[in-house]
C-alpha cells in the first residue's frame, strides 16, 4: 500500500498578506507531544521524506506507558543491505507480527484510560491495514491523529517540492517555494544552523522551546516525553490544548 507523496492533507487557507510560517520535520511513528506542539505554530507542515534514514532515531518507535513503566512500540523495518535509504524508501518488515502486539500493548495498558473507546479505534484501524513503506504507515497515523486533535495545518512533503540542495541551504529554499516568511525549528537545530543564513534569506528562524505540560495519567508518576497516545487516551478532546500550553 502506497499513499505518499501526495495531495496536501488537512489543508487550511492562508492570507497572503501575512507571516507564513513553515515547519520541516522527519516523520515520527505516534510522535510524541513536542512533535504536534511544533506543528501548531506553523501554517504549512513539510514531511522531510527525503533525507538519510537513522535506524536510531524516532521514525519506527516511540514509547507509551505501562504499570511497570516507559514501554517501546517498535515497528520492524528492512534495511540490512540497502545503502543508505532515504525515509522514503524504508519498507516495513512485515514477517514479524507487529500491528497485532501494538494494538495488544495499547489496549493492555490504557483501557482503563476516561478516552480510551474514542481513540481505539482510529489506532485499530490504521494498524490493522497491510503497509509496506513506514513513511505511508507514518503519514497516516500522522493526519488521522491531527483530524482527532483537531489539528488542522496544510501538509507537504519534501520529495515533492523539488528544492535542490543539503542542509540550511535546503530548509531556505523549501521556505522560500512555500512561501514562508518564519521559520519554526526545534530546540536541537541551534546546534548546527547559522541564523544569519536564514536572516540574509529573508526568513525569520524560531527556536522551540518546549515545557513539556503534566496531566493526569495512569500508573502512578508521571512520566514525560511518550507518545501522544497517552495523552489522547487520558484526555480526549483537552489534548491540543494540554500540549500547546
Amino acid at each position: 500500500m502506497s499513499i505518499a507523496p501526495g495531495p496536501r492533507h488537512l489543508a487550511r487557507s492562508n492570507d497572503s498578506s501575512t507571516d507564513r510560517t513553515a515547519v520541516i520535520l522527519q516523520p515520527s511513528y505516534l510522535p510524541w507531544l513536542g512533535y504536534f506542539a511544533q506543528m501548531s505554530r506553523c501554517d504549512v507542515f513539510v514531511v522531510y521524506d527525503d533525507v538519510q534514514y537513522d535506524k536510531h532515531s524516532w521514525r519506527n518507535r516511540n514509547r507509551i506507558k505501562t504499570a511497570q513503566g516507559a514501554q517501546w512500540l517498535t515497528v520492524p523495518v528492512t534495511v540490512h543491505g540497502k545503502n543508505k535509504p532515504l525515509i522514503r524508501e524504508v519498507e516495513i518488515d512485515n514477517a514479524q507480527n507487529w500491528r497485532k502486539k501494538h494494538l495488544e500493548s495499547l489496549r493492555q495498558n490504557y483501557s482503563k484510560a476516561p478516552h480510551f473507546t474514542e481513540y481505539f479505534g482510529l489506532f485499530e484501524s490504521l494498524l490493522s491495514r497491510d503497509w509496506t513503506r513506514l513513511l505511508d504507515l507514518n503519514h497516516a497515523l500522522l493526519t488521522s491523529i491531527c483530524g482527532a486533535l483537531g489539528l488542522e495545518r496544510e501538509i507537504r512533503f519534501s520529495s515533492e517540492l523539488g528544492v535542490p540542495g543539503e542542509s540550511v541551504e535546503r530548509l531556505i529554499g523549501i521556505c522560500h517555494v512555500l512561501g514562508a516568511t518564519r521559520f519554526y525549528e526545534g530546540a536541537a537545530g541551534r546546534d548546527y544552523i547559522d541564523d544569519a543564513l536564514f536572516t540574509a534569506a529573508g526568513v525569520t528562524i524560531e527556536y522551540q522551546d518546549y515545557r513539556h505540560p503534566e496531566y493526569r495519567q495512569l500508573h502512578g508518576e508521571f512520566v514525560p516525553f511518550l507518545s501522544i497516545v497517552d495523552l489522547l487516551f487520558n484526555h480526549g478532546p483537552a489534548s491540543l490544548e494540554i500540549l500547546s500550553r
